[in-house]
C-alpha cells in the first residue's frame, strides 16, 4: 500500500495528463485541428484537469479495489 501523499501527488500527475490527453482529442474530435482548436485546448483543460483530479481520487480506490479482487481470484483459480 502506497502512502497517501505518494497516491495524491501521482493522481495530481495522472488527472492532469489524462485532462490534457482528452482534452485535446475530444475537442480535435469536434473542431478539427485549427488555430481555434488551440486557442480553446487551453482553456478546455484548465477546466478538465480539476474535475478530473477529484473524479481520480473518487474513482481510484475503487478501481484498485476491483483489480485486487480481480487478481485474487485469477491467482485462486
Amino acid at each position: 500500500m502506497q502512502p497517501k501523499k505518494m497516491i495524491i501527488v501521482a493522481q495530481f500527475f495522472i488527472s492532469g495528463m489524462m485532462a490534457l490527453f482528452m482534452s485535446g482529442v475530444m475537442s480535435v474530435i469536434h473542431m478539427g485541428f485549427s488555430q481555434a482548436w488551440l486557442a480553446q485546448w487551453g482553456p478546455n483543460f484548465l477546466t478538465a484537469w480539476p474535475i478530473a483530479f477529484v473524479a481520480s481520487m473518487v474513482v481510484g480506490p475503487i478501481g484498485f479495489a476491483l483489480a485486487r479482487k480481480v487478481l485474487r481470484e485469477e491467482v485462486v483459480v
